[in-house]
């Protein structure tokens, strides 16, 4: 084989390991509170829903969004969310929040608000006759 033919193998093998590394550290599947006290990192999806009836709100001093949060599970934890309260949160069915465990508190920072969507609604829709 000619050594250009073996680098060129060479560099796309290593191209293509490192890309299927780095898409594999990206990708995390969705757990609760318990299995996130287990494991190591801070890009770990916790999806639950608000707990309306337990303290919330806006801390300037450490510029952090703290609110209860219960898991698919049950499991009720407090979350600090390093950002301003989403604006649709009190709207939302659902809350994933990405970050990771310390103590009893999921430190947070990222959020995804999952809101009801007027299209899955069928008594909301809308419907015109064409003629």
């Amino acid at each position: 084989m000619k050594p250009r033919l073996i680098i060129g193998i060479t560099i796309m093998v290593l191209f293509t390991s490192l890309a299927l590394y780095n898409l594999s550290q990206s990708i995390s599947s969705y757990v609760d509170f318990e299995q996130a006290k287990t494991l190591d990192g801070d890009r770990i999806h916790v999806i639950g829903e608000w707990v309306e009836d337990k303290p919330h709100g806006f801390s300037s001093e450490d510029m952090t969004f703290s609110f209860y949060m219960k898991d698919e599970t049950g499991n009720t934890h407090r979350v600090e969310y390093a950002g301003a309260k989403p604006n649709n949160f009190e709207d939302a069915d659902e809350l994933v929040v990405i970050g990771s465990m310390r103590g009893e508190v999921f430190t947070s920072h990222d959020m995804l608000v999952k809101c009801p969507s007027k299209y899955n609604d069928p008594s909301e829709a809308e419907f015109t006759s064409v003629e």
